[in-house]
């Protein structure tokens, strides 16, 4: 119970937070619509300061503010809008249909725990060769630092464009910028993992005259399972966001980056935010199946009680 309020609590603000900005947002739209309706408008403020001139209409026009909870356009959806397109989408259309979310769904995702899978490998070995080989350490990490300065908009279109001058095309592509933004999280936690054991217990392995393999196997690597979860926790959201990133600069015609375009390019909004919520619920299940698969783990290895 403690950790679910919390949890509600933060929830709470921001919904109301939310609910409380939709009114300024949306009330110049509002206020247009009901000046064509032969509502009595009290005249608009400036427009330069939406937020601002849109308060200013709600406070002399309260008539208006139900009105800014309902519009087909809004330049900030309620929440009831936007879960009622979830709901649509994803409850109320068959998934295999070009509009469901369940279809577009499936689409990142595979994109995503490729890429996942890819990044978490790469990542993994190459900790392992910065952990038991110097030059790795002094010449790799710096560069996997600094890979990551890169903005992942600018070269998502640069890695489309090289593969799709050799034929490669759909999945792969989308798989590498995943892999690209997943790889750097796991690298950091299984570095830091591996070098968790203190001197006293390297120490008491080469008491036992136990080599490098045994070493790594009877000690670094259980040591590291910790911050590997920890690592995979962020590198999944991270894949998530590789994926859909990759799926804009295409124009793609599936997954939730071509939700969110639909929604963009042909004044939807609501298309919008339900991709990018379903997004959102998407990455907030696969981490809790990390946490699931971290806490079994962690118990079977007696590293967390039963």
């Amino acid at each position: 119970m403690t950790r679910i309020v919390p949890v509600i609590t933060v929830v709470l603000c921001i919904l109301v937070f939310w609910l409380i900005a939709v009114v300024p947002m949306n009330a110049h739209i509002t206020a247009d619509q009901a000046q064509r309706t032969g509502m009595a408008i009290t005249p608009e403020a400036p427009k330069d300061r939406l937020a601002y001139s849109g308060t200013l209409l709600a406070f002399k026009n309260p008539a208006i503010i139900p009105l800014t909870y309902v519009q087909k356009r809004p330049l900030l959806p309620s929440p009831h809008q936007v879960i009622g397109e979830l709901y649509k989408t994803v409850i109320g259309t068959r998934i295999t249909s070009k509009k469901s979310l369940v279809y577009h769904g499936w689409v990142t995702l595979s994109a995503t725990l490729l890429g996942f899978v890819i990044g978490t490998m790469a990542g993994i070995l190459l900790a392992v060769g910065i952990v038991y080989n110097r030059t790795m350490d002094k010449s790799v990490m710096p560069w996997a630092i600094t890979s990551q300065t890169i903005p992942i908009l600018a070269l998502a279109p640069m890695i489309i464009v090289m593969l799709g001058s050799i034929g490669i095309q759909g999945l792969l592509p989308k798989s590498i910028i995943s892999a690209y933004l997943s790889f750097f999280p796991v690298v950091v936690g299984m570095v830091k993992g591996l070098r968790s054991p203190d001197a006293m217990q390297l120490d008491l392995l080469r008491t036992y005259s136990a080599n490098a393999n045994q070493g790594f196997w009877k000690l670094r690597l259980p040591a590291s399972i910790p911050y590997l979860f920890a690592s995979l926790k962020i590198g999944i959201s991270a894949s998530l966001v590789g994926a859909i990133v990759g799926e804009l600069p295409t124009g793609a015609r599936a997954g939730f980056g071509a939700r969110m375009l639909v929604g963009d390019q042909y004044g939807q909004p609501l298309v919008t935010w339900a991709a990018l919520f379903a997004a959102a619920i998407t990455a907030a299940a696969l981490v809790a199946i990390l946490s699931l698969l971290e806490r079994q783990t962690l118990r079977r290895m007696g590293m967390v009680a039963a």
